[in-house]
C-alpha cells in the first residue's frame, strides 16, 4: 500500500513521489534480493542512458527477455525510466567520446550545423555522428554499469532490511490459520 505524501509537498514532489517513490518501495516490500535489485537498476540506467531517444524500452525488453529470472522486470523498468533525463544530457558527451576514440571529425553542435542537418546537407554528417554518439556509450557501459552496481548494492541492502519483508524464522513453524476455538476444544476432549 503506497504511503501517504505529506501535504506540504510541492506536486513535482507529489508527482515524484507517486511515479519514483511508491512504485520502489512496492518493489522493496515484494522481497527481492539486493543483487538483483541492484543489478536490475544498474542495467536499467545503463540501458536508459542509450543515445538514442526512443529505443530504451525495446532494449530493457530484449534485456528482460534475454536475462529471464536473473533480473528483475519491473525494478529494470523503472530504472529505464528514472534515466530518461540523464539521457537526453548526456547525448553530446557520448557523441564527442566516440569522436575522440574514433579520431572522427568533429560534428558541429552550431546553428549553422543546425540549419543543414534541417535542410539535408548534413545526412552523412548525422549518420557518422549517431555512430559516434553509439561508440561512445558502448565504450562507457560496461563501466557505468559496474560503477552503478557498487554504488546501488549496500543502498538497496539497506533499503530492503529497512523496508523490506521480514521471513518468519525457519525454526518456528508458521501460526496456524484461523479457526473456531470450539473445534480446538473439541479436537482436545475426544
Amino acid at each position: 500500500m503506497p504511503t501517504p505524501p505529506p501535504a506540504s509537498m510541492t506536486p513535482v514532489f507529489l508527482w515524484v513521489h507517486k511515479k519514483i517513490v511508491d512504485p520502489l518501495l512496492q518493489i522493496i516490500r515484494r522481497g527481492t534480493e539486493p543483487k538483483q535489485l541492484a543489478f536490475s537498476a544498474s542495467l536499467g540506467i545503463t540501458l536508459g542512458i542509450f543515445p538514442i531517444c526512443g529505443v530504451t524500452v525495446l532494449l530493457c525488453g530484449i534485456a528482460i527477455a534475454l536475462l529471464g529470472s536473473h533480473c528483475h522486470s519491473p525494478t529494470l523498468m523503472l530504472a529505464n525510466f528514472v534515466a530518461t533525463p540523464i539521457e537526453l544530457s548526456l547525448v553530446v558527451p557520448f557523441l564527442r567520446f566516440g569522436e575522440a576514440i574514433s579520431g572522427g571529425p568533429h560534428f558541429p553542435l552550431t546553428s549553422d550545423g543546425l540549419k543543414k542537418v534541417l535542410t539535408g546537407e548534413a545526412s552523412r554528417e548525422v549518420l557518422l555522428s549517431i555512430v559516434h554518439a553509439l561508440l561512445g556509450w558502448l565504450v562507457a557501459a560496461p563501466l557505468i554499469l559496474a560503477t552503478l552496481y557498487i554504488l546501488l548494492f549496500p543502498c538497496f541492502k539497506i533499503l530492503v532490511r529497512k523496508f523490506g519483508t521480514r521471513p518468519s524464522s525457519p525454526k518456528r513453524p508458521p501460526p496456524p490459520p484461523h479457526t473456531n476455538p470450539d473445534a480446538r476444544l473439541k479436537i482436545r476432549d475426544v
